[in-house]
């Protein structure tokens, strides 16, 4: 684990030393183009108060993550000294004495309360919030059918896995967290297989795309960067949000590439070549399956967490509360919510995994779609709920993916280093014109 959080951290400090200090190879770029001044001049274009708008939506999900976690801390206070979780395990109890399906039974309850309990926090946070900042497209029946949506996968699969975790831990009681670690990564890929086909098609219709100028620039793509695809699928997110949005989903024969109708109705051509070039790369580098490791190692550290966290409560409230171990299925709030409080911590870590891929499918898409303009436009639109240009350690700490400017810094930088390219192949466009 350590390896990879070093490269990662290495690549940050990489970015933060190039931000922060000279940018005089940028401004001695070729031709006279300056990429700082570019840059300037594409943040100049967002509005004061759009860029107020978004910097108050992005910087209010900083306090979200915060508030997330006293939320679910508050939740299981109620839970255990109402005495809910207890005679829900005893339910399950009276129902089979075998301990694997006494475990199904519970969580499938536990689900459907929590699903309940959590409505209230949910609807603020994915309706009401969405819809004061102007960027959800759902009514609350909207929301509440597709939470409903949401559930079945839930009780499908959740009292599965989370009966085969409790398992382990019965089986391994010091160690389980090793095991349940070894095991999650198969427990993803399985995940990244099923999801395309199964849960996604639950919430969007995906159709092939029709339209031969927007579809074969991105086939040709794809071929060109040994992506097996021989169609491209839209959906219609347009439903929910008004959010731009691809991606290379699934695994192995489940492999797709989609990209949502906004960013179709919404983006150039240009900007629609960029983000799929990006997402490409993702598929090229082989993010999904780095990523499934990096975030397994994370895994094992939050259940080595939740190990000794679960236990130092449970010395002091475990009588109390009608807990009898970690291996008691009632310990499932406790379970849960220490969980939250390491991924809490953790932020930065996690984070910087997926901001140094991101980085990465950056530079691969500029490569690949040589589209630096449609880039930057690309950057833009996230702006609209992404933060354009905060401070270095902001990023560090609250961004998964790199900022608008310091993606359209990049873009500019690589416009610079490109431009007599770009304007030989501009040339013969414009003759013809």
């Amino acid at each position: 684990m350590f390896p990879v959080l070093r490269s990662n951290f290495a690549r940050l400090l990489t970015g933060m030393l190039f931000l922060l200090a000279g940018t005089t190879a940028l401004h001695a770029a070729s031709g006279g183009f300056n990429a700082v001044a570019e840059t300037d001049r594409y943040l100049a274009s967002l509005s004061t108060a759009a860029r107020a708008k978004s910097d108050a939506y992005f910087e209010g999900g900083y306090w979200l993550i915060l508030w997330n976690v006293v939320v679910t801390f508050v939740l299981m206070a109620l839970l255990y000294r109402s005495g809910l979780i207890v005679r829900l395990r005893e339910l399950a109890e009276r129902f089979t004495r075998h301990r694997f399906l006494q475990g199904m039974i519970f969580i499938a309850l536990y689900t459907l309360m929590m699903w309940v309990v959590d409505l209230p926090w949910d609807y603020y946070e994915d309706v009401v919030r969405e819809h004061q900042y102007g960027l959800s497209n759902l009514t609350t029946g909207g929301w509440l059918g597709e939470r409903a949506t949401g559930l079945l996968p839930s009780l499908c699969l959740g009292p599965l896995l989370g009966a085969l975790l409790y398992l382990g831990i019965r089986r391994f009681p010091r160690r389980w967290w090793v095991v349940a670690g070894v095991a999650t990564p198969f427990f993803m890929i399985i995940m990244m297989v099923i999801a395309p086909v199964f849960i996604s098609p639950l919430f969007n219709k995906y159709t092939p795309l029709t339209d031969a100028k927007i579809r074969d620039p991105i086939l040709s793509l794809a071929r060109a960067n040994g992506v097996p695809a021989d169609n491209v699928y839209q959906f219609d997110a347009s439903k929910q949000s008004k959010r731009i949005s691809a991606n290379v989903s699934g695994a192995f024969h489940t492999i797709r590439v989609s990209l949502n109708d906004n960013l179709l109705n919404r983006s150039t051509p240009e900007s629609i070549q960029a983000v799929m070039g990006h997402e490409l790369g993702h598929y090229v580098l082989n993010h999904v399956y780095k990523l499934t490791i990096y975030f397994s190692l994370v895994v094992i550290a939050g259940f080595a967490f939740v190990h000794w966290f679960f236990g130092l409560v449970h010395r002091r409230t475990g009588a109390a509360w009608g807990v009898r171990g970690i291996d008691d299925y009632a310990g499932l709030p406790l379970f849960g919510a220490s969980f939250a409080l390491f991924l809490l911590l953790a932020t930065p870590v996690t984070h910087s995994i997926i901001r140094s891929t991101e980085a990465e499918a950056d530079i691969f898409g500029l490569n690949a779609a040589r589209q630096p303009d449609g880039f930057a436009q690309a950057a833009l639109q996230l702006s609209e709920y992404r933060k354009l240009a905060p401070g270095p350690w902001e990023e560090i700490i609250f961004f998964d993916h790199p900022s608008g400017h310091s993606r359209i810094l990049m873009a500019m930088q690589w416009k610079a280093e490109h431009l007599a390219e770009l304007q030989a192949v501009d040339a013969p466009a414009a003759t013809t014109k």
